[in-house]
């Protein structure tokens, strides 16, 4: 189980990677916008990696009827770095003028506040439908952006194999990990 200083380590651990995805792309790219066009394309990886444990250890927690202290550590680690991601999402977009059209970005919007509320709230959360239903949302929308980038929609990013692995990544994982919900589903307090 993840102790206080465990914890700790994971979010320095994790807020380090996030340094060093800048310092790469620092070192190696001359236009500030390259700069932070990378560092929120690797650093969104990172974020979906981060996502898909916290994921599978919500299941694995729900299976076996586990405390919640080990997600919500997790997700807290999550809500960090993505907010981290954001930063540099935000400057990319700043700083390479691209346009910010408002319906695309609004279910993103909704997703980032469900990262950021949820760490917060998942310990006042009695029915699990509702923890399925995070997870799932925020799936859903890393999955579109990835959609988005597979038919060619983000400016300055080209598909890339990546983005059609992690498609099928979260595809797999939304089917793999519903199949055991939905055997536990007697787990559900819906009522």
């Amino acid at each position: 189980m993840i102790n206080k200083a465990s914890f700790r380590q994971l979010l320095y651990f994790g807020i380090i990677l996030e340094i060093i995805i800048f310092l790469i792309f620092f070192s190696s790219k001359e236009d500030i916008g390259d700069l932070f066009r990378y560092a929120a394309r690797y650093s969104g990886r990172l974020s979906l990696i981060i996502y898909l444990y916290c994921f599978y250890l919500f299941k694995n927690t729900f299976i076996i009827n586990q405390n919640l202290k080990r997600v919500k550590d997790l997700v807290f680690v999550f809500g960090v770095l993505h907010l981290i991601h954001f930063g540099f999402l935000a400057l990319s977009v700043y700083l390479n003028d691209l346009p910010i059209i408002p319906v695309k970005i609004a279910g993103g919007a909704v997703a980032y506040l469900m990262i950021i509320t949820y760490p917060f709230l998942i310990n006042k959360i009695k029915k699990n439908i509702y923890h399925l239903i995070y997870f799932y949302y925020v799936g859903i929308v890393m999955l579109m952006t990835y959609v988005a980038r597979l038919k060619g929609d983000f400016e300055g990013a080209d598909p890339e194999i990546f983005h059609k692995v992690a498609f099928f990544v979260l595809i797999l994982a939304f089917f793999s990990f519903g199949f055991s919900f939905y055997k536990h589903r007697e787990k559900f307090n819906l009522s």
